[in-house]
């Protein structure tokens, strides 16, 4: 990944916005048109005084042809690990019958990790409790 992607993806939604409006080469007032909305909103969403509603976002981000996760998260908080990256490839390329039996596997184990934390957070809950 170059340097430059590396910064933009720590920024804030609205430094995001602004710097994906720039390399359109959009004024705020042809974004404005693009999504509807008045040119003062996309001011108030660029300096961070007001975050746009789930609508807008879509339409911010088919106006950028940008995802919307791209717009709203840091790149961390929604790929897999690196770790994972590899194995999730792989099962892009899986027919539909495969995708589905890794699928139900991954959700039985999620299920196992949800159990074993909540039996985790009782246990704790139990001790917290005899202790008061």
């Amino acid at each position: 990944m170059a340097f430059q992607e590396e910064i933009w993806l720590t920024m804030s939604f609205s430094d995001r916005l602004v710097s994906l409006r720039k390399s359109k080469a959009l004024t705020q007032q042809a974004l404005a048109d693009q999504v509807g909305v008045h040119v003062v909103q996309i001011r108030r969403y660029e300096a961070g005084d007001a975050q746009p509603t789930l609508d807008v976002i879509r339409k911010l981000a088919i106006a950028l042809s940008a995802s919307a996760d791209t717009l709203v998260f840091d790149e961390e908080e929604r790929d897999p690990k690196n770790d994972f990256k590899m194995q999730f490839e792989v099962l892009a390329q899986f027919d539909d019958a495969d995708k589905q039996v890794a699928q139900e596997v991954l959700e039985g184990l999620i299920l196992k990790h949800q159990a074993k934390q909540s039996a985790q957070r009782r246990e704790a809950a139990k001790k917290g409790g005899h202790n008061t």
